[in-house]
């Protein structure tokens, strides 16, 4: 195991931070309040946030963490803090979109049976860029337009926001411009919400439970990455021992068992390789 592993102290952690995020969220008042602030819906009641729901419907499918995951009656609602950038956000929603719905359309269901959705991401940075500049909207909303003609609605029931905390003065409704600046700078000033979340995230920090919980999702992350470090490594291996094979095959100066013995490869491996020369 390497000895870089230095996840972030929990008494450093701020409400845009993995773990904290999930914890502030999971109080049903606040999590609905920022939904309903920021999507402009009503929520009729959540039945439950979950906390970092992991879909993978297929053993060999690529699964998904989603920071919160929440249902009321009509809706499903993915909520994801995005405190660092991370490339390819469009097709990350294009994939936790898909895996919404096959999480939630049972086999034999009909189509229309499917809920109403939204991604909703907040990023403390701009995630989109036209050319070097960045486009230095507040908020980001996408839906399924028709090119030939906007009027024609598609009416697939998906939506997907997007929120830049760093241009929070451009946003021009209130409780909205002052969370995405406590996102942003960390500061609560004068806003009642954003002392109260800030307020929840000291109480969160001291809680033994909690710190437990985060301890163990960090050490749980770090396996996770050090397993993939370590399988790449072997499979790095497995091809510098294929291509020298390959190399003494072509030279004809050595046998397969002499081949076999100085790569480390199987007698089969190095074989199928004689014949593919």
């Amino acid at each position: 195991m390497s000895n870089n592993y230095s996840p972030k102290p929990v008494d450093q952690l701020t409400f845009t931070d993995d773990g904290m995020f999930q914890a502030v969220m999971h109080d049903p008042t606040v999590c609905s309040k920022i939904i309903e602030h920021l999507l402009h819906i009503q929520v009729d009641h959540i039945d439950y946030p979950e906390l970092e729901k992991t879909i993978a419907p297929y053993y060999t499918s690529k699964g998904i963490r989603m920071d919160v995951y929440i249902k009321d009656s009509d809706r499903i609602i993915d909520v994801e803090m995005q405190a660092r950038s991370r490339k390819a956000l469009g097709k990350r929603t294009r994939y936790y979109q898909s895996m919404i719905d096959i999480d939630n359309l049972m086999k034999g269901d009909d189509y229309s049976s499917l809920k109403e959705s939204y991604i909703l991401f907040i990023c403390k940075n701009d995630p989109f860029k036209d050319g070097n500049d960045n486009y230095g909207l507040p908020c980001y909303t996408f839906k399924t337009v028709c090119s030939e003609n906007a009027e024609v609605n598609l009416n697939d029931k998906t939506t997907k926001v997007v929120y830049n905390a760093s241009a929070y003065e451009k946003e021009e409704d209130e409780w909205i411009r002052r969370f995405l600046s406590y996102d942003y700078t960390g500061k609560t000033g004068e806003d009642d919400f954003a002392n109260y979340l800030s307020a929840m995230v000291e109480k969160i920090k001291q809680d033994e439970k909690f710190r437990s919980l985060y301890l163990s999702m960090n050490l749980h992350d770090f396996d996770i990455r050090e397993e993939g470090k370590e399988e790449g490594f072997q499979q790095g291996v497995q091809q510098q021992a294929i291509e020298i094979a390959i190399n003494m095959l072509k030279k004809m100066k050595y046998s397969v068992d002499e081949i076999v013995e100085l790569t480390g490869l199987s007698l089969e491996k190095v074989l199928k390789l004689q014949q593919q020369l």
